[in-house]
């Protein structure tokens, strides 16, 4: 993660505060060991003969008058079973009744909450196979939308970090795959979609949270080529030494200090099939893909490199968000750049007061080698807007530890000149709960970047605008004509305290936010 020197990353931010590091919190919260069993996998299935799941409000604890049986009638009146949000109880016929809380209060976050509960119920029950019958209980016009929501909270929820676990592991084995029988109609069609969302998501966790001896960039572009295959898509690499032809200097400069040396995967995406919307258009995603982050020479100290696997998190949000779109079919053409690098100290590595010249002719003055982000991210920004041509762009990295002061671990922070795009994005980031807050990009900040001995610098060693700085320098190497975002997700791309939809980890942050998006454009 980009950062000042001295001031290490958000990890490290929070050490400093509490003299813990991250990990330490994490322990203390009894969110690094989590005992949930979680299912194998979740599919849609059909069961007609399986145990029925019915939702109930908290606001009117009733059924249908077609439901209604002794046993559901006795578990709906118990004391016990308020019917809140995802509570969930047992009939003595085997019927389950899930809370879904007041029904006015039911939208697409809590629809998650409620899905993501659900799953963890039926663990403790040890269900195998249940029967959603949930249409006609929600209102027809948001049935689909709700049942996206709720597939995408029991997918979610069902996923832990355990492909590592030895035999000294505390943890129970999975309990099998779970059957769901959603039914028919609008409310069955969107929690498949939802299921599936959230598969990709899942995706994007998984590359997330290898570690950095197994991820590196060559790994990671093998992934890439991986998922190419898999689903029709087209793949090529930059290597290291093809950036040193092409005098990619950002490239050539923070990946040269590794024995894994930098590349950049570019993964492509042209459906047979155009929309009528989508002609002419080309969309460009961008994701920062460090596999590790040590800041080089500006070294990060007091257990700051602790959780920097995670700087890989933009890159790991694209590739989850193409799984997606190539899963659906979605028709637009979109075209993924994954700059990919380990930053690392050795007699090779870049320093301080280096001068390096960027893909785009830009001359950068090396200040801070914990910077470095930023770097990669402009030579493939500007390769992308050379080759590609794309009417818009889109970019997500772990940036700064600024934007985790600023913002903490609620929300990322974005940059955006078009109106237009900047309305996709919060409509998007409002119907999937993924927030964004716009910052501003002026010119003064711009020329905070400014160097005395070449264009610009990496990093201004002032505090001021720490969260702005990065984005003003990504600014110098994007085609003005194209509509461009860049979205800061440090402070939301992993937790150290596990949520209802996430164990502590990497979130998926930005996988619905973009398919959402991407979705409106067609």
């Amino acid at each position: 993660m980009d950062t000042h020197t001295g001031a290490g990353s958000d990890h490290a931010c929070r050490s400093r505060a509490s003299r813990l590091p991250a990990w330490g919190w994490a322990f203390l919260r009894g969110s690094l060991y989590d005992p949930k069993i979680m299912f194998d996998r979740v599919s849609i299935q059909r069961a007609p003969k399986a145990p029925v799941v019915l939702a109930v409000f908290s606001d009117a604890k009733l059924l249908a008058k077609d439901e209604r049986n002794s046993a559901r009638d006795a578990a709906l009146t118990a004391a016990s079973f308020r019917a809140d949000l995802g509570e969930t109880t047992a009939a003595s016929d085997g019927t389950i009744l899930v809370g879904l809380g007041k029904k006015a209060d039911l939208q697409a976050k809590e629809a998650r909450i409620a899905g993501a509960r659900l799953v963890r119920g039926l663990e403790r029950m040890k269900a195998s196979k249940v029967r959603l019958a949930f249409e006609g209980m929600l209102p027809a016009k948001d049935a689909r939308d709700l049942g996206q929501s709720m597939g995408e909270g029991v997918g979610l929820a069902n996923w832990r970090v355990d492909a590592f676990d030895g035999v000294a592991t505390q943890r129970q084995p999975r309990a099998g795959v779970l059957a769901i029988d959603a039914g028919a109609g609008a409310f069955s069609e969107g929690f498949a979609r939802g299921l599936e969302i959230a598969a990709s998501v899942n995706e994007a966790r998984r590359i997330a949270a290898t570690p950095p001896n197994i991820c590196t960039p060559n790994w990671f572009a093998g992934q890439a080529k991986k998922l190419a295959r898999d689903t029709g898509m087209t793949c090529k690499v930059i290597s290291f030494a093809d950036a040193k032809r092409l005098g990619m200097g950002g490239m050539v400069a923070v990946g040269q200090g590794s024995d894994e040396k930098s590349l950049i995967a570019i993964v492509e995406y042209k459906p047979k099939k155009l929309s009528a919307k989508a002609r002419g258009k080309t969309l460009a995603l961008v994701g920062k893909t460090l596999t590790y982050d040590t800041g080089g020479y500006s070294l990060k100290v007091n257990n700051g490199m602790k959780g920097m696997k995670y700087d890989k998190c933009g890159g790991a949000a694209v590739f989850g968000a193409m799984h997606a779109i190539a899963h659906a079919k979605l028709p637009i053409h979109v075209v993924a750049l994954f700059p990919a690098a380990e930053n690392m100290v050795s007699s090779n590595a870049y320093r301080p007061d280096d001068i390096i010249t960027m893909y785009n002719g830009t001359t950068v003055e090396v200040t801070n080698t914990d910077a470095e982000g930023r770097l990669v991210l402009a030579d493939a920004i500007s390769y992308g807007c050379e080759k590609y041509k794309p009417t818009t762009m889109i970019e997500l990295s772990t940036l700064t530890g600024g934007v985790v002061t600023a913002l903490g671990s609620w929300s990322a922070g974005y940059f955006c000149d078009s109106a237009p795009l900047r309305e996709a994005i919060e409509s998007s980031a409002e119907r999937t709960c993924e927030k964004v807050w716009r910052l501003p990009l002026w010119k003064e900040h711009k020329d905070h970047m400014k160097s005395q001995h070449a264009d610009i610098i990496n990093s201004n060693p002032s505090r001021l605008a720490h969260p702005i700085q990065g984005a003003a320098f990504l600014d110098f190497f994007v085609d003005k004509s194209v509509p461009f975002a860049h979205i800061d997700i440090a402070g939301v791309a992993n937790s150290d305290a596990a949520s209802d939809l996430c164990v502590s980890g990497p979130t998926g942050y930005g996988v619905r936010l973009l398919v959402d998006l991407v979705e409106g454009m067609c």
